[in-house]
């Protein structure tokens, strides 16, 4: 059986929690991602910050980008992961029950890696990513917030 591991991009970006809107804006753009994963100084996770979370949560709300920190964002969010050696058919449902799109990788403590949408598109059947796809999509609060 699959794993997490076997199927994750592997050394995703990082940034710090004291790292501004802007700067993580650059990221994505630079990178060509839609989310980066946000630790403290251990290298800790915090959270994840998307391209949407900067839209909505910072453009459309009229903070300002350059003052506005990963922290601001992330802050009393859940983090939703899955753990390195857990199954694929497992990233599925925790997707699936936190309507979430991209899961950082654990292993331990460490952030290992990420799964997103795309990554299980190319490893599963399709009958599981067209559930994921469908059950994320209409789920009353797929921001992954609650």
């Amino acid at each position: 059986m699959a794993k997490a591991r076997d199927i994750m991009t592997e050394s995703p970006i990082i940034v710090d929690i004291s790292s501004n809107v802007t700067d993580i804006a650059r990221q994505l753009e630079a990178e060509d991602i839609g989310a980066v994963i946000v630790c403290n100084s251990d290298r800790r996770l915090q959270g994840m910050i998307t391209d949407r979370d900067l839209a909505v949560g910072v453009i459309a709300a009229g903070r300002d980008p350059a003052t506005t920190t990963a922290q601001d964002l992330v802050s009393g969010r859940e983090v939703v992961t899955i753990g390195a050696d857990d199954s694929i058919e497992e990233a599925i449902q925790t997707m699936k029950t936190h309507a979430v799109r991209r899961l950082p990788v654990i292993d331990g403590d460490d952030v290992v890696g990420i799964i997103s949408q795309a990554d299980l598109a190319t490893h599963s059947g399709e009958t599981q990513v067209g559930s994921l796809v469908e059950q994320i999509s209409t789920a009353p609060d797929n921001t992954g917030r609650g």
